[in-house]
This record gives C-alpha cells, sequence and structure tokens, in this order.
C-alpha cells in the first residue's frame, strides 16, 4: 500500500510540475496523395522518384504528425505509410533480418529545446535540411520531383544547434549520422551547418554545408562534400521566384551539380501556375564524361478547402540517350509525360 501511495504521489507531483509549465494542445497534421502518370513512351521512363507508375492510378503516401509543446520543450513525430514514404524517400528496413517488408516509416522523430529565444537545439531523426524540395506531396507545387532532391539526402539523423543572432541571420550547427539513417553502426560522420538570412521582406536564403565520410559500402556515394543554396523571392502576392543550387563533389572521383529555378504565379488564391527549369549533371569519372540532363516541368495547383489538384507536364533530356521510346529498346535523348495528381492535407 505504501508503494502505490509512494507511486500516486509522484504522479500528482508530476502532473503539477508539467501543468505549472505553459503547454499547447496537441497538434495532429496530416497528407495524402493519389496520382495517374502518363509517359509518352508508353512506359516508366523518367526515375526521378515519386510518380514512377505508368498509365495506373496509383498511391503515393499517407503521412500523419504529432507535435506538442510543454514549456521551452517541444516533440515532433511524423509516420509515412505506402510506396511514396517507404520505398522511394528512405531506404526501406533497418538493416536488420525480418525488418525489410516493414509497411511504414519514420520520416521525423526529434525533440527540441529553446534555451533562450536565441539559442535552440535539436536531437532526433530529422528532415533533411539541404535542397528546396521535401518529401511531403503537400509542401510541393510541383509534384513530380527534381534530379537535385533525388540526389540529395532525404532525412538527417544528429543533434543541432541554432542561434539567430537578430530577425535576419541565423546559423545552425550539427553532427549527424550518415545519410538517410536513424542509426550508424559506424557512429556520427558527417558535419553540417546552413546560414539563413531574410534581409529584405520577401526574400530569404539558405546557404546549406554538409560534409563526411561513409564507410565505403555504398562506393563512397556519401563520402564527399556537399554545398547547397536555396533562396525565394516575392515580387509580389501574385509572382515569385525560388532558386536550388547544389554541387556535391565525392572523396574519390565523381559527385554531381545542378540548378533549378521554380517561377510562380498566383493566378486567384486557389488557381496557381508554376515552372521548374532543371540542369544537372553527374561529374566526370576516370575521363568519362558525367550525364547531363535537362528538365521542364509545368503544374497547376487548383484548391478547395484542404484538397490540391496537380496537372503537370513534363519534358526532359538526357545527352547519354538515357531513356527509351515506346518500342522498349530504342534509346533516345528526350522523354515526356503528363501526370493528374490529388493530395490533401489537414
Amino acid at each position: 500500500m505504501k508503494k502505490i501511495l509512494l507511486l500516486a504521489n509522484f504522479l500528482l507531483a508530476a502532473g503539477f510540475l508539467a501543468n505549472a509549465q505553459e503547454s499547447t494542445p496537441l497538434e495532429i497534421t496530416g497528407y495524402g496523395d493519389v496520382y495517374w502518370k502518363y509517359d509518352l513512351a508508353d512506359q516508366e521512363n523518367i526515375g526521378t522518384y515519386f510518380a514512377n507508375n505508368h498509365n495506373s492510378v496509383s498511391l503515393g503516401m499517407l503521412g500523419l504528425g504529432l507535435k506538442k509543446t510543454t514549456g521551452k520543450a517541444s516533440f515532433v513525430a511524423e509516420l509515412a505509410f505506402g510506396p511514396r514514404g517507404q520505398y522511394l524517400s528512405i531506404l526501406n528496413g533497418d538493416g536488420n533480418e525480418g525488418n525489410e517488408g516493414n509497411s511504414f516509416h519514420i520520416q521525423n522523430l526529434y525533440a527540441s529545446y529553446d534555451f533562450t529565444e536565441n539559442f535552440n537545439m535539436t536531437a532526433g531523426f530529422m528532415g533533411t535540411f539541404v535542397g528546396y524540395e521535401v518529401i511531403s506531396p503537400a509542401a510541393n507545387f510541383h509534384y513530380s520531383t527534381s534530379y537535385l532532391f533525388g540526389a540529395g539526402p532525404f532525412q538527417n539523423a544528429g543533434i543541432k544547434a541554432t542561434y539567430a543572432f537578430s530577425e535576419k541571420v541565423s546559423l545552425m550547427a550539427g553532427l549527424f549520422n550518415d545519410w538517410n539513417v536513424y542509426q550508424d553502426f559506424n557512429g556520427i560522420s558527417h558535419v553540417g551547418a546552413q546560414l539563413a538570412v531574410t534581409p529584405v521582406d520577401g526574400f530569404s536564403a539558405y546557404l546549406n554545408f554538409l560534409t563526411g565520410s561513409s564507410d565505403g559500402s555504398d562506393e563512397n556515394y556519401s563520402s564527399g562534400t556537399l554545398f547547397d543554396l536555396v533562396a525565394g523571392y516575392d515580387f509580389s502576392p501574385k509572382v515569385s521566384l525560388a532558386l536550388n543550387a547544389a554541387d556535391y563533389t565525392f572523396q574519390s572521383e565523381g559527385g554531381y551539380s545542378g540548378v533549378a529555378l521554380y517561377p510562380k504565379y498566383n493566378i486567384t488564391e486557389n488557381i496557381g501556375l508554376g515552372i521548374r527549369g532543371e540542369y544537372f549533371k553527374e561529374k566526370d569519372v576516370e575521363d568519362v564524361d558525367g550525364a547531363q540532363f535537362t528538365s521542364f516541368t509545368l503544374s497547376g495547383n487548383l484548391k478547395h478547402g484542404g484538397l490540391t489538384f496537380i496537372p503537370e507536364i513534363r519534358l526532359d533530356n538526357n545527352n547519354k540517350s538515357g531513356f527509351v521510346k515506346s518500342d522498349g529498346m530504342t534509346a533516345t535523348k528526350n522523354a515526356s509525360q503528363v501526370s493528374l495528381a490529388l493530395v490533401y492535407a489537414f
């Protein structure tokens, strides 16, 4: 009985301390998407992650997120179900036998603490700070994704600190595992940083840096140094322009570089039109020229409540004739596709 009374007193005290701090209601968010895509070569041809299935009404992903803030501490968790989140945006399974076929994945799981109004620390498994496009289809204007998105990291597990020098300048620095893994048996292997500036209203720029060494099991794919720039400017409530430029150099040979521009025009509050123009190049290896890609994507956004309808036309070119024609055998430099997607977010 004494043990029960002691436990009850402990729980009451813990509850009192928790209630003594300012607490926000639990936030629950989510999104889901389905799509249909038709490649004019009558097969899967442009493999840039997401919307790959040809001539099929297909699932994207279901994402469910939780966020809770108590005092200076906050917690974020996000689960992803479906092929977009499980098989295309993260390595399937955790390397342990029997877990390769799991039907869900943790996209985010981290906690943060505000030591002061200017200084914050965050630790856990987080969506990457690198790049312009993200995994969630609800956060991208275009439904298909860029070559830069597919080449860069998706998640970074680690610990990071952010200091805001002013309302216009902040700096993040952190220690991270290898790309896209929530556990790294070789230890923390990467260092990353982000300088964020918002000098004037409507303009923002983020200079990102990530460097480190993997164990070499994947041909040193994530061993190297990555520089990434994301910038955007709102010319008016209707017209905006964003940019993403990146350069990644392997420790051995190779890597990639590229740039993508995102002009967008909001016809009305619920109707928008956007273009993505991208150039992407694989770096030369042993005197062999790397492939070069150019891509042009025209997308519309028609919104009603939490629902967004995204019709899209995409034209790609590969100087190495990396695509195929409708016979499935003849190589060609050009590929094109159209797609229709429905995305709902709450």
